[in-house]
């Protein structure tokens, strides 16, 4: 039938609830067998061991049909100490509205008041919320809205601003087929994969830190430029032995999260690659260390053993890495829009707007407000839920 011609039959939904066990389900429709109804829509979900099931069923044609049923259906649910109940009514469910997204919303915790706030910031928007599931309960918890009758955008627009309000993170994409298709996740290295600014880590060895700090705080006020602070600071380091390298890679510390979200993204098919105004020196140990398929950062120079304190080839800055986004997606075969950049500062800025999910890590107001999302809490695993990916999900593949 078509949905025009379905939306006249006359239907029964049919409720269960109480203490979840097996074969409840098996049961129920076992029970409806014996009056020959067709299955419309099912829906069913288990919360702390109790369980709701509904089913949407045609209405029975033989006479008496309907009134049968519902003694037999309430007889069995008695058996089993359920409780049941039968609601007649005419067609399925009403059509979703155009517009549907994903809401992720992640709260550490999530707290009653913040989820009402999301809720009716989504009603505001003229959406309705179709279905709610939680996808993870630690180290956050993080639970997805199906919302249709809103435009993604618009919804978008309005959730960040009651996100930044009320603490928690909100991740609202488009559905479609295409949540579900490979994609390309590109983050930033400093204080985003590592919880470490590679810079100092040299400056450390070098007795700079002091200086490389001031030169920093010039580019923070807008004095220097990228590329300026960065020959400055580099400029720095002139004279230190190269075998300063392997003391800077092994004090590298990744970020909480960091080996789960690059371990179950590889496993589901994904590219993950690293862009930074870093080093290569260190970022080409990230890459075989965690199987990254792509890596690009600016080169210290290194003659008779000795950094230079120049830079050599193309410099990766702002504009760098959104180009080099563009870059690994094209050696990819994965569309822009399917891609995914993670950063912190202001020189991800153009990464994160150029790709199809731009998601700010505990970064910096004005990063968390142009992003397309922000992530306030540091798991860097915490970026799966945005995917739909669950938590039960990563255990599986890490059982694998």
């Amino acid at each position: 039938m078509s949905a025009s011609q379905t939306s006249a039959v006359p239907t029964l939904l049919v409720k269960i609830f109480g203490k979840d066990r097996p074969g409840i389900t098996a049961g129920l429709f076992d029970t409806l067998a014996a009056y020959s109804v067709d299955v419309v829509d099912i829906e069913q979900v288990v919360t702390r061991g109790r369980i709701v099931l509904c089913a949407l069923v045609t209405r029975p044609e033989q006479p008496g049909g309907e009134g049968e049923l519902r003694a037999t259906v309430h007889s069995w649910a008695e058996s089993l100490k359920l409780q049941a109940e039968i609601i007649s009514g005419t067609g399925d469910n009403r059509p979703r509205g155009l517009g549907r997204s994903h809401v992720t919303v992640l709260g550490h915790p999530l707290t009653a008041e913040s989820t009402a706030a999301i809720a009716a910031r989504i009603t505001d928007t003229g959406g309705n919320i179709d279905r709610i599931f939680r996808l993870a309960k630690y180290p956050v918890t993080a639970v997805e809205f199906a919302v249709s009758g809103a435009e993604t955008e618009p919804l978008r627009t309005a959730l960040a601003t009651a996100a930044s309000q009320i603490g928690v993170d909100v991740a609202v994409v488009s559905a479609g087929l295409h949540r579900r298709a490979q994609r390309l996740v590109v983050m930033d290295v400093d204080s985003t994969l590592i919880q470490d600014e590679v810079i100092e880590l040299f400056a450390a060895h070098a007795g700079c830190e002091d200086k490389v700090a001031e030169v920093t705080a010039q580019a923070m006020r807008g004095e220097l430029d990228f590329e300026q602070s960065l020959h400055a600071r580099v400029a720095l380091l002139a004279g230190l032995d190269a075998s300063v390298v392997e003391k800077v890679r092994a004090e590298v510390r990744l970020t909480p999260g960091a080996r789960t979200l690059i371990r179950t993204l590889k496993r589901l098919g994904y590219q993950v690659g690293v862009v930074s105004g870093g080093f290569t020196q260190v970022t080409d140990d990230l890459r075989e260390r965690l199987g990254l398929d792509f890596a690009s950062a600016n080169t210290l120079e290194v003659v008779d053993g000795k950094l230079t304190g120049r830079v050599v080839g193309e410099i990766v800055d702002r504009a760098g890495k959104a180009r080099l986004l563009r870059r690994f997606a094209a050696e990819a075969g994965v569309p822009l829009a399917q891609t995914v950049a993670i950063g912190d500062g202001a020189n991800d800025l153009d990464m994160l707007n150029a790709a199809g999910l731009g998601v700010a890590f505990n970064a910096k107001p004005v990063v968390r407000e142009a992003a397309h999302t922000a992530v306030n809490v540091p798991f860097l695993d915490a970026v799966l839920y945005l995917l739909g990916i669950t938590r039960e999900e990563v255990e599986a593949a890490d059982l694998d």
